[in-house]
């Protein structure tokens, strides 16, 4: 990583996030001794999937996919992410290896936090431990529903519910608008780029949606949500 886009001791970012309440103040300086804000530009990876897991990170920036790097170059998001998200991954209790990939989608910055701190903390403080075991079922559970709905439904069913869920999750804005690029939206419902354009293309002519150029607004939310139950 480029030295200059490396700051020590990066402020108070994880007062902000409940998982951390229940750390004294002792230990709270353990991670401040050793954590860094890194930033990265579209684009760039902060994970990648099958290196050794070092660090779980904080996002105090931008925006980030997770996706799982599958067969013949296909990829499967597993979700996004916007501050303030810990990401780390099942490999930090087991086998210390990076099972996801994590990519910057915007320019974004992280707090790295090493492993063997975080380790350190389970097992000095049970509040902290039960609160990480939280965070961990949590995601599994979002991954349980994701996996039901790329298997049970068909490709307007996920393209819809995709979007329901960029709007919801994601981006938040009250005008409807997302961005994201044709690639990412495909790899986030399991189906092939081509498909992704051909159902988007067949929403827009419908005014359910408009489109200019990665930009999408969703025009009729109600449409949408009848087309992802129906699946």
């Amino acid at each position: 990583m480029d030295e200059k886009k490396i700051t020590k001791h990066c402020g108070s970012c994880l007062t902000n996030l409940p998982m951390f309440n229940s750390l004294t103040d002792e230990q709270f300086e353990l991670i401040n001794q050793v954590r860094c804000r890194v930033k990265f530009r579209p684009g760039e990876v902060i994970f990648k999937q099958g290196t050794a897991l070092t660090h779980v990170i904080v996002l105090n920036e931008g925006l980030v996919k997770i996706y799982l790097e599958g067969i013949d170059n296909r990829n499967l998001i597993l979700r996004f992410a916007r501050p303030l998200t810990i990401i780390g991954g099942p490999g930090v209790f087991t086998d210390f290896k990076n099972h996801v990939t994590t990519m910057a989608v915007e320019e974004s910055s992280a707090c790295f936090i090493d492993v063997k701190t975080l380790t350190d903390l389970v097992m000095l403080n049970k509040d902290f431990a039960i609160n990480l075991l939280k965070w961990v079922n949590m995601h599994t559970l979002s991954n349980y529903e994701k996996f039901i709905e790329l298997t049970q439904k068909g490709m307007h069913g996920r393209i819809a519910g995709a979007l329901l869920y960029l709007h919801n999750e994601v981006f938040n804005e009250k005008n409807g608008e997302i961005i994201i690029k044709r690639q990412d939206l495909a790899d986030l419902t399991a189906m092939s780029k081509e498909s992704a354009i051909r159902i988007i293309k067949e929403l827009k002519d419908e005014n359910i949606i408009s489109v200019d150029g990665n930009i999408i607004l969703l025009n009729n939310i109600e449409s949408l949500t009848n087309i992802s139950l129906r699946g």
